[in-house]
């Protein structure tokens, strides 16, 4: 088998065992997955937004990005299904004010890159869940990048 044929077999291997225990379009399910099923603190960040960066409203004063691996290896728009986005948000001294997820669910949603949304408080209550339509259409601005606003594919 050729190497190039080889990675491919590979990574949809990974992706699909990945998928197999991903989580469900529901709130609860979802911050049980990225806080200790996959704790999305171990994810990197999108290669072109690491660190903390100046936020704005309604993600807060500044910002900090994870993202799990199917997330990681999309290398073209859409971001494949299964890939999740963390945004943690801090207010202006620093604390953390509130963590923001986007979900890719196939079939989810299609009128919005099949995207579900959620943020939590920082205990992981539940705020919003869902097809918020704020966070849908503050995103809409980047549907041509997958409603993805922090990464250029």
């Amino acid at each position: 088998m050729q190497t190039g044929a080889l990675a491919t077999v590979l990574i949809a291997a990974t992706l699909s065992a990945y998928a197999a225990g991903m989580p469900g379009n529901d709130p609860d399910e979802l911050w049980t997955f990225i806080t200790k099923t996959d704790n999305y603190r171990t994810w990197c960040p999108w290669s072109d937004h690491r660190g903390i960066h100046p936020g704005s409203s309604p993600h807060g004063a500044t910002h900090r990005v994870f993202v799990n691996r199917p997330g990681q290896m999309s290398t073209q728009v859409p971001a494949r299904n299964g890939t999740i986005v963390v945004k943690e948000n801090f207010d202006r001294k620093g604390a953390l004010a509130a963590v923001t997820v986007m979900f890719k669910s196939k079939g989810y949603n299609p009128e919005a890159g099949d995207w579900y949304w959620a943020k939590y408080l920082p205990d992981g209550k539940v705020d919003k869940a869902g097809k918020p339509a704020g966070c849908i259409g503050c995103h809409a601005a980047r549907a041509d990048n997958d409603y993805i606003m922090l990464h250029d594919f």
